[in-house]
């Protein structure tokens, strides 16, 4: 691995694109930033890596007008700058695609690159302007899209595209990404690193906050590493490693694998036999599809996203109905009728952490102790009389899940929206897995979740297998899939291609499958019966 580039000596002796000095930012009793200075040189990809809650987003907030600044400076290529706003930030050359698009979804492409950025008020010549724009910007930096598709017919990769066509489009020389890769497959994180490059080989100066270390190592040049609000060091890319930036990061080694024994698995918990089902366009999503998983395993389904994997979840939590047969620990479950929801599934022992936490596994306006009971608002540890649900109970149970789950902040009483997205994560991961289910539905665990609640989240995957309880992980990151799961499954076009054992295959292998192809012949490994709709 290197360190993205080596061009960033041109750009040594010139003023800073950006830099911050002794910026400092309090929520309440929550200090975000702790008198933070950085500087970032023209022309380069600097990455902000850190913990969640770890003040990285709230930084370039500030950096973009979201938020005020509570004391310190804002200097853009040498000269002090106020930020008030976000508009006065695009009018410093500054862009910011957030993690979470702010696009709307049934406008198309080309209204949404124009909206606030009207040349008058008549939005024709607006349109017509950037659509002749687009055409350039698309061609100068690989983002070629239809100016003409709705936002909510295309894809996460593509409307990440818009969001930064948007920025361009404003004229920023200096862009921000906060998580760019979240809601990416590895081959849309590959092209959007080959976009990036691009624009840096323009003059352009980028800022990538994430955690993922081997985006990290891949595509910048320097790397700002945070912790707890506080800025604990600047290194050269090219001059660290992946484990000593988790090190800087976490403030302890951190272990870059899963640490687990070889499974043990008993009986069959869960069979899945010719699973059907049709989306509310009548296409068939799932096409036959048909696994076992066992006590005391993980089965993990790799797959490229959109290829079955969502509805499998849902039809088996009890979201989406199906057709087939679904049996847990040998009793037929119900796919189409009054039993065939999430309610039914979860008094027989099946727990889900779906893959959208923030539209399926959480409320976002309600407090963290609400969320902790939902599905499970019924449990007689919350009922101490028919008639009354016992708020200080759940209260109380929600603060040991939080410390048991170190989610921080700790706080019971504080809204789901409010805390960063590894510690949504955590809060939906506690609920389910201390109901010490009999099955476990998991979806993308660690989407959007730093390096050291990565290690907390997959060790809890491990414990729970190791009590003898059977699991199911769906993923699209091929490091988790090969080192949590006992058997891997994979998935493309709504059927199962063929399952391996993770120490007979790689990803070579697996890639050739979630790409709708047999792997080569002849290559000497072993390699366990194809089921669930052929090829």
């Amino acid at each position: 691995m290197t360190g993205g580039g080596q061009n960033t000596g041109r750009a040594e002796t010139a003023a800073p694109a950006i830099e911050l000095k002794g910026i400092s930012k309090a929520f309440g009793p929550v200090q975000a930033n702790k008198n933070i200075s950085i500087r970032v040189q023209p022309g380069s990809i600097h990455g902000i890596i850190g913990e969640n809650g770890a003040g990285k987003s709230t930084l370039m907030s500030i950096l973009y007008g979201f938020y005020k600044a509570d004391a310190g400076e804002i200097f853009i290529k040498g000269r002090k700058t106020e930020i008030p706003n976000s508009e006065a930030a695009i009018a410093a050359g500054i862009g910011m695609v957030f993690q979470h698009f702010k696009l709307v979804q049934n406008f198309t492409v080309l209204e949404n690159v124009v909206l606030g950025a009207e040349d008058g008020a008549l939005l024709r010549p607006s349109l017509a302007k950037a659509r002749d724009e687009l055409r350039s910007l698309a061609d100068e930096y690989e983002l070629r899209i239809d100016p003409d598709a709705v936002i909510d017919e295309i894809g996460v990769g593509m409307q990440q595209r818009v969001e930064i066509l948007k920025a361009l489009y404003r004229e920023a020389e200096i862009l921000i990404l906060d998580e760019p890769t979240g809601v990416l497959t590895p081959a849309e994180a590959d092209h959007l690193f080959r976009i990036l490059r691009g624009l840096k080989d323009q003059g352009k100066t980028i800022i990538l906050i994430t955690h993922k270390l081997r985006e990290i190592m891949e595509v910048t040049d320097t790397v700002s590493v945070m912790r707890r609000g506080e800025m604990t060091a600047t290194v050269k890319t090219a001059e660290t490693s992946p484990e000593q930036l988790a090190e800087l990061m976490v403030g302890r080694k951190v272990l870059l694998r899963v640490d687990k024994k070889p499974a043990t698995p008993g009986g069959t918990v869960l069979e899945v036999e010719n699973l059907k089902v049709r989306d509310h366009a009548g296409v068939e999503r799932l096409k036959g599809v048909s696994l076992t998983v066992r006590a005391g395993e993980i089965l993990g389904i790799a797959g490229v996203a959109g290829n079955g994997q969502s509805e499998l979840l849902q039809v088996l939590g009890g979201i989406a109905h199906g057709t087939g047969s679904v049996r847990l620990n040998g009793t037929e479950l119900d796919l189409t009728g009054r039993f065939s929801d999430g309610r039914s599934r979860r008094a027989k022992g099946i727990a889900h952490v779906p893959e959208d936490r923030q539209h399926l596994g959480l409320i976002m306006d309600f407090a963290a102790w609400e969320n902790v009971a939902f599905g499970y608002q019924g449990d007689p540890a919350y009922n101490p009389t028919p008639w009354r649900i016992d708020n200080a109970a759940i209260r109380a149970d929600c603060a040991g899940k939080m410390e048991r789950f170190d989610v921080r902040p700790p706080n019971p009483l504080l809204a789901a929206k409010n805390f960063s997205g590894g510690n949504q994560q955590k809060i939906v991961l506690a609920r389910e897995i201390e109901r010490n289910p009999e099955l476990l539905l998991i979806g993308q665990p660690t989407r959007g979740v730093d390096i050291g609640a990565i290690e907390f989240i997959h060790q809890r995957i491990v414990q729970l297998r190791d009590t003898g309880k059977a699991i199911l992980l769906v993923s699209v990151e091929l490091d988790e899939i090969m080192s949590l799961s006992d058997r891997i499954a994979v998935m493309f076009d709504g059927r199962i291609m063929g399952e391996r054992l993770p120490g007979e295959t790689d990803e070579r292998e697996l890639g050739l499958l979630m790409a709708g192809m047999d792997s080569a012949p002849g290559n000497g490994r072993p390699a366990l019966e194809t089921v669930g709709g052929g090829h």
